[in-house]
């Protein structure tokens, strides 16, 4: 996707014309439709790539390499924002502006860890009832390996006032499952809220900051919170037995 994207920009160069000065105006286009820096120098990287390849490694039928040095890609400042884990009472304040129905969204993230698109396409068919856990498969989360989702009371008090609503999504808007939280009725009550530093993400950021401040140990945070173990525990070996 990234190379096809340039193409309209340096696709008819040849490949010694293409350096940072010819990729300014595919930078520029690109800043124009919304991406970030970081997406950009993912961008930039693969260009680069190409490039390094074809300076060291590619060959014509001559066997001489198809350019004769890489130019130098200079990569964007980074614009990532700071995590924003939020307090109780900035909690409060977010959730009287909410509707109801991302209420419970927010409120069942802050108490999983869950992220945007975990959260959204959660299932019924992923709820382990008799052990209070969700199990998301591998092809849902983001390290590509299974995950257990423990709820606590206030996250199972969340499900079971979702239960009966859709037959396949825990969460749903007017029998529709929710796409996204990040959505307009989200970012008008961040406003009113006074809360615009705030993302979905920093819902995560919160739930794993108070983990900490309970004195949970890392390892346990870092398996709450979905990261990649290489630790197997027993109960991961009872349930995928």
């Amino acid at each position: 996707m990234t190379l096809k994207a340039a193409i309209p920009f340096i696709g008819d160069l040849p490949l010694e014309h293409i350096h940072m000065g010819t990729l300014e105006i595919f930078i520029s286009a690109r800043k124009k439709s919304g991406l970030k820096n970081s997406t950009i120098n993912r961008d930039l990287t693969i260009i680069s790539r190409v490039l390094i390849l074809a300076a060291r490694l590619w060959r014509d039928k001559l066997g001489n390499s198809w350019l004769l040095e890489p130019p130098l890609i200079q990569f964007l400042k980074s614009d990532n924002r700071k995590p924003y884990p939020i307090n109780e009472e900035e909690q409060e304040r977010l959730m009287r502006e909410l509707p109801a129905h991302l209420q419970a969204m927010v409120l069942f993230a802050l108490h999983t860890g869950l992220r945007e698109s975990e959260l959204t396409g959660l299932q019924w068919s992923e709820e382990i009832r008799n052990l209070n856990i969700f199990k998301l498969p591998g092809h849902r989360t983001k390290n590509s390996e299974d995950r257990i989702v423990p709820l606590n009371t206030t996250a199972m008090a969340i499900i079971e006032s979702q239960r009966g609503k859709h037959e396949t999504f825990v969460f749903t808007f007017k029998g529709a499952p929710v796409l996204r939280i990040n959505g307009h009725a989200w970012r008008k009550a961040r406003t009113r809220a006074n809360l615009c530093q705030c993302r979905v993400h920093d819902l995560r950021h919160t739930f794993g900051r108070r983990l900490r401040a309970a004195g949970v140990s890392f390892e346990n945070r870092q398996d709450l919170l979905g990261h990649k173990s290489s630790r197997i525990t027993i109960a991961r070996l009872k349930l995928r037995s």
